[in-house]
């Protein structure tokens, strides 16, 4: 639900089931979910209200903090960074050529939407959602519960550091050109040109983490330096 919330897959303001009703469809027991609903209160991702109307509801800032990212992508080493890009080669590239093969009409609009979502998106935060949502959309092409696990376990861990303030313009728009490659594979029903579109966009994201990450180093050598 974090990772869920985080990502703009849960809106703000929008109001969770009936505690009995949620607990039954994560299938854990209402005690488990009173305790989590608890923890998630207390990091200021939901508020519960009481009255006639009240309930708990989704409490998500549309503009995530920068800080948090950019101190674990100056925290994360270069090769944990590698291992993130290798689990997402084997994720997503799977994802993306699934997709091709099983995606209904429905899902190739909503892939093709996002991609124009991420080229207007005009925050941080926005970029964030349509970015993640993206993937996690082909992942749901695919019709499986696993992928789709898997790729918003991903998203969370990585989509935050990607976008970043110091995003250089021009990178921003490869990675629309990136994403629209994807798409345009998948809907033309390619396996293969989907898979190696997907897996070049894993290695290039891994490319732009890395140098980023080098740079906040420097950046904190120079700094203590002086």
């Amino acid at each position: 639900m974090t990772e869920a919330i985080h990502l703009g897959l849960l809106a703000d303001g929008e109001q969770l089931p009936p505690e009995t009703e949620f607990a039954h469809q994560l299938g854990v027991a209402t005690m488990t979910l009173r305790d989590s609903i608890s923890t998630l209160r207390d990091r200021g991702l939901v508020e519960t209200r009481r009255g006639r109307n009240g309930g708990t509801f989704i409490k998500r800032s549309l503009e995530p903090a920068p800080e948090p990212d950019l101190e674990r992508l100056a925290r994360i080493s270069v090769a944990a960074l590698r291992d993130l890009a290798d689990e997402q080669l084997a994720i997503t590239g799977l994802s993306a050529r699934l997709a091709a093969q099983r995606a209904a009409p429905q899902s190739v609009r909503r892939i093709l939407g996002m991609v124009d979502q991420i080229s207007t998106a005009a925050s941080r935060g926005a970029r964030i959602k349509a970015d993640s949502r993206f993937h996690i959309e082909v992942a749901i092409a695919t019709r499986s519960e696993r992928l789709v696990r898997r790729e918003v376990a991903l998203q969370a861990e990585t989509v935050g550091m990607l976008w970043l303030p110091h995003l250089e313009g021009a990178e921003a728009s490869e990675i629309v050109t990136e994403h629209h490659e994807i798409a345009e594979a998948i809907a033309a029903e390619e396996a293969e040109a989907a898979q190696h579109a997907a897996e070049r966009h894993v290695r290039a994201n891994l490319r732009r983490l890395t140098t980023a990450h080098l740079r906040l180093i420097e950046d904190d050598t120079l700094e203590e330096a002086r």
